[in-house]
């Protein structure tokens, strides 16, 4: 046998024994390649996008990874964030059980009971302070909120109880439609707005079930009574967005159509959209909310998928986004496929995301192409800035653990639902993520430094999974330690899509990685010199007090030799 063929079936076995990927490294959808999430808004702060959801996950767990998704054991919500649109942060989530602890619990139904289809908004007071402000249903009963001065918290509940529920003004009654699936944005003069409503539609063309309210400037409280939305065909998930000075209401169509009745429909209203298919993405705009005479409907931009519909409209760089859930077909059935989970898995649901075209002097949205390949990467990672271990393209065989909440001596997360604020990789022998895009400039790295803990090896592979190792850290610590190694910078140049493949051990605990660019060098620390220390929240913001800083930090610092860290502490 020739050295060729020799390399090349060690290359195919290695292929072949690392573990399983469940989306393929050449697709953008979903968004996360081992975390069911659905119901997506999103936000963008500080030339990132931040993608919040309903946590599947949660739900799939509790349910021993089988059988349907009842949805009754979702009392989390998970934080997604990304810079180029390929690579993508897993944050963890929010812990809305243990926030909303301490809501009433009479009446009944302004209490705390599960939390689905964030909506999320921020904006900037007049002291310079940033306030993201968070919505959730409480199943049908009502509408709850959260705050935060970061968009990855910590969240604090400003209210003990619902902020929307049966006894509201201009809300459902008991009975009759859902108080759920809110929709919220800050206008062009700074005033808040949020919508509601949904099911019950019996229907009916115009089943009188989608609600807009204004906010007080707390954007915790309504400010006068909510206003009826004569949003045809509507049936939930509702968002709402200003585009061009308009104001743009999105929700989910309901199945029932009746030709005649949209036509008269169409002439009454002087419209020319044509009668959307069930359970599509519909879209209306006005230039006075609160008047349900000024809305007007401008058709379906968002195609049809297999179950409900949620999805919400995004720019970001420039660019519209429309985020949607997918209803297993991306993820779930790979898995099943793979006999990695119980064939009775059904409904656990995927973020995934198309571009849109959007005509903002109009406010007309274009129908959406819905794909498996996603988006076009906006940017590059930059590999010389801390990039946590949880930001990827994809992955196999990995899961995420909280580092302040595991139980000594075992290896049980006490967080229930594999995720929080504070995350670590946990990887195995044959388990990889896969990073896309990263940009190590013209010079090339000369280091690269791998932040963690366990005992094994991890090596970096470029370009494919199954090529020899261009830099390989032998881990072997119980607390997580910086592992610097020396790169040849000719393989570490340019534009490059990197593999971290555990090539052996068990039970490793990764947090970050970072390179050293290769003119840089190492700082050599004179005599006397200070060492240098910068805190920085979970946002990239800087903190100039971490022992006043609740939660989480990444600190950055030069040790006496003149080598530079990166790590999380409390």
């Amino acid at each position: 046998m020739t050295a060729a063929v020799m390399a090349a079936c060690v290359q195919v076995h290695a292929q072949n024994t690392l573990a399983k990927e469940f989306k393929s490294t050449g697709n953008g959808n979903p968004i996360s390649s081992n975390v069911f999430c659905a119901d997506p808004t999103a936000l963008e702060y500080n030339g990132r996008l931040y993608v919040y959801g309903t946590n599947d996950h949660q739900e799939f767990l509790a349910n021993g990874k089988k059988g349907d998704n009842t949805y009754g054991n979702i009392k989390s919500i998970v934080i997604f964030s990304t810079v180029d649109m390929v690579n993508w942060t897993f944050h963890g989530t929010i812990d809305t059980k243990k926030i909303c602890s301490g809501w009433v619990t009479n009446p009944w139904y302004q209490s705390f009971g599960v939390s689905w289809a964030p909506s999320v908004t921020w904006r900037t007071t007049a002291d310079g302070t940033d306030e993201f402000f968070l919505y959730f249903c409480n199943s049908s009963h009502g509408v709850g909120v959260l705050k935060a001065n970061s968009p990855v918290g910590p969240w604090k509940s400003p209210l003990n109880k619902l902020l929307i529920h049966y006894d509201s003004p201009g809300a459902f009654p008991m009975g009759s439609s859902a108080n759920f699936d809110p929709g919220v944005v800050v206008d062009d003069n700074g005033v808040g707005w949020i919508s509601f409503g949904g099911l019950n539609d019996n229907g009916q063309i115009l089943p009188d079930n989608a609600r807009i309210a204004k906010l007080k400037s707390s954007m915790t409280e309504l400010d006068g009574k909510a206003v009826r939305i004569p949003a045809p065909y509507h049936f939930e998930a509702n968002e709402l967005n200003v585009i061009g000075g308009k104001y743009v209401y999105t929700y989910c169509s309901h199945w029932s159509r009746n030709d005649a009745e949209w036509n008269t429909y169409k002439s009454e209203k002087g419209i020319s959209a044509s009668i959307p298919g069930g359970g599509t993405m519909c879209y209306m705009v006005s230039d006075n909310p609160t008047d349900p005479d000024s809305w007007v409907y401008k058709g379906a931009y968002g195609p049809g998928v297999a179950g409900n519909n949620h999805s919400h409209l995004q720019k970001f760089k420039g660019n519209y986004y429309h985020i949607y859930h997918n209803h297993g077909s991306v993820l779930l059935d790979e898995m099943k496929k793979a006999g990695a989970v119980d064939a009775s898995a059904g409904d656990y649901r995927s973020i995934c995301v198309n571009k849109a075209t959007v005509s903002e002097s109009s406010a007309t949205v274009n129908t959406v192409t819905l794909d498996i390949e996603g988006c076009e990467a906006v940017g590059t990672l930059n590999p010389y800035e801390l990039q946590e271990m949880e930001t990827m393209a994809t992955c196999g065989g990995i899961s995420y653990e909280d580092f302040s909440n595991v139980k000594k001596n075992t290896r049980i997360s006490t967080l229930g639902n594999d995720a929080s604020s504070t995350l670590q990789v946990r990887m195995s022998e044959n388990s990889w993520t896969y990073v896309r895009n990263v940009d190590f400039g013209a010079n090339g790295a000369s280091k690269i430094m791998l932040r963690a803990k366990g005992q094994g090896t991890v090596e970096i592979r470029i370009g494919r999974k199954a090529v020899k190792a261009s830099a390989t850290f032998n881990v072997s610590s119980d607390d997580m330690t910086d592992y610097v190694v020396d790169v040849d910078p000719s393989k570490f140049t340019g534009k490059k899509n990197l593999y971290f493949v555990v090539s052996s051990g068990t039970d490793l605990y990764i947090d970050a990685w970072q390179a050293n660019d290769a003119t840089t060098g190492i700082h050599n620390v004179e005599r006397g010199e200070p060492v240098q220390r910068q805190f920085f929240d979970l946002s990239g913001r800087r903190v100039t007090d971490s022992r006043q800083h609740r939660g989480i930090v990444i600190e950055q610092y030069t040790d006496g030799n003149g080598v530079k860290h990166s790590r999380k502490r409390l």
